[in-house]
């Protein structure tokens, strides 16, 4: 294996993929073509000696709330459920890409189903992390009304991460909507603190909740550039580095 070219500032890592990452942009489903271009990045990652886990989102086949809101046959707890398969059904798609791309790797649900998936045991999946393998910890927390924001956040606090990496269409947090409002501003870094009070779309509120408590950083940036997912892990300046309040990074 080549020397890596970048240096990571981090040794363990929580990568959140949302749903979208796994299709094409304002499509559904699952494209092999994007997941592919995901693992080359993951890879290069791993290659650089970081122990990775990744959460997977599943809005690019079913979102719980917004499906039982468009039905009154499907109860709220039941599409819940059902969005949390979706993140299995990404898990597997992503399994198998890495594994084409020579990439180790392990599946852990939340909810068991030995079938497909190993179920999430912490000390398992901190010993395949610690043997090099990419864990993929699919189906949320196992629980209806938590989202994956917030099983991203509870499993970085479990494995002992040293940073929250949210990978989006979007290159970092604004002030407002920057589709809506030309003039948003894009944040390089700011506090939890001021996340909450401004109401900053970063993560669900219960997920920056439990980080802030905890000093977990949240990394938010646009994974679709090459090689961002690299970057970020070095320590790059690309996207909004969300910090506790006593640990401003310096310029």
């Amino acid at each position: 294996m080549s020397e890596p070219s970048i240096k990571p500032a981090y040794k363990r890592v929580i990568l959140k993929l949302s749903g979208e990452s796994f299709c094409r942009n304002r499509e559904g489903g699952i494209s092999m073509t994007e997941v592919a271009r995901t693992s080359e990045q993951i890879k290069a990652v791993v290659e650089a000696g970081v122990e990775l886990a990744i959460v997977c989102g599943g809005g690019n086949i079913l979102r719980g709330k917004q499906f039982s809101a468009v039905s009154e046959a499907i109860q709220p707890a039941t599409a819940h459920y059902m969005g949390m398969l979706a993140t299995v059904i990404n898990g597997l798609a992503l399994q198998d890409a890495l594994e084409n791309a020579g990439v180790p790797t392990r599946l852990q649900s939340a909810i068991r189903m030995e079938g497909v998936a190993e179920p999430f045991i912490r000390r398992r999946c901190v010993r395949h992390l610690e043997k090099g393998r990419v864990v993929i910890l699919a189906a949320g927390t196992g629980s209806p009304f938590v989202t994956t924001d917030t099983a991203a956040a509870l499993r970085a606090r479990e494995i002992e991460a040293d940073v929250l990496m949210k990978a989006t269409r979007v290159d970092g947090v604004y002030s407002d909507d920057p589709e809506k409002n030309p003039h948003a501003v894009r944040y390089a870094d700011i506090s939890f603190g001021d996340v909450l009070s401004q109401g900053l779309q970063v993560m669900d509120a219960q997920a920056v909740h439990h980080c802030m408590e905890h000093g977990i950083p949240i990394m938010v940036f646009n994974f679709q550039r090459e090689g961002n997912i690299l970057r970020a892990i070095a320590g790059e300046r690309i996207g909004t580095l969300v910090h506790p309040n006593d640990q401003k990074p310096s310029a």
